[in-house]
């Protein structure tokens, strides 16, 4: 039976519903294929603009009602292969390259844990939920606090000394690369360390050595200290 756009079977496993969605979505996405081929055709923003406007909504579609037919290996496999075949064309990968490397190149949230937010997302909003949860939304760049607006010291009427603030940085340039720490207890700086790396390693190879040896410095000279606070900007 078919009822608001959604498919009902008599045993409610929503198995013709997935199907009939999965086809659906399959066959416009065979269709953006003719111009999305892998060194020509529609740019991957414009790929987006698509999946994020047409091919996801039908995905997501009676998600609350639907939602749990995926807990079944077959019918989250369908949905699986939609989203997976869109990040093809808009990673212009190959076919090899696994699900989960494709998110990462496309930015797309996982079919399934999407699928997950958008049910979850609903029974808050319509009060059905069993407990109150805050929720978080995407926000713009330019609405981002800076963090000099944001970062706090303790205090000296609330100094803790098993409170600890480590500031950490990473930076490659044509002098070479090197990491910076800044250690303070209780708002008051304890120890600065720096570190110098071979040329041939990249920004992010400093960002993490540099929050690896923090927690080293602190382990070996404050052992005392049971918590601590990482900032860093990778």
């Amino acid at each position: 039976m078919r009822y608001l756009g959604i498919i009902f079977d008599h045993k409610l496993t929503f198995k013709e519903h997935i199907n009939y969605m999965s086809e659906k979505c399959t066959k416009l996405i065979f269709a953006l294929s003719k111009s999305a081929k892998l060194n020509w055709g529609l740019h991957h923003a414009a790929l987006k603009v698509i999946y994020t406007g047409a091919i996801l909504p039908l995905l997501l579609y009676g998600v609350p009602i639907w939602h749990k037919a995926i807990d079944t290996a077959s019918n989250k496999l369908k949905i699986i292969r939609v989203q997976r075949l869109i990040n093809i064309k808009i990673a212009k990968a190959y076919r090899t390259v696994s699900n989960e490397a494709l998110s990462a190149l496309t930015g797309l949230i996982p079919i399934t844990i999407k699928i997950q937010e958008a049910s979850q997302y609903y029974h808050i909003i319509s009060g059905r939920g069993k407990e109150i949860t805050k929720v978080d939304t995407r926000m713009g760049t330019k609405y981002w606090l800076h963090p000099a607006e944001t970062i706090t010291f303790l205090s000296e009427e609330t100094k803790d000394t098993s409170t600890v603030q480590i500031y950490t940085d990473g930076s490659k340039s044509e002098k070479g690369v090197g990491a910076g720490i800044a250690i303070y207890m209780s708002g008051d700086l304890v120890k600065t360390l720096k570190y110098k790396l071979n040329n041939r390693r990249t920004n992010n190879q400093a960002e993490q050595l540099v929050i690896l040896k923090a927690l080293q410095h602190m382990v070996n000279v404050h052992a005392e200290v049971k918590t601590a606070t990482v900032y860093t900007d990778s």
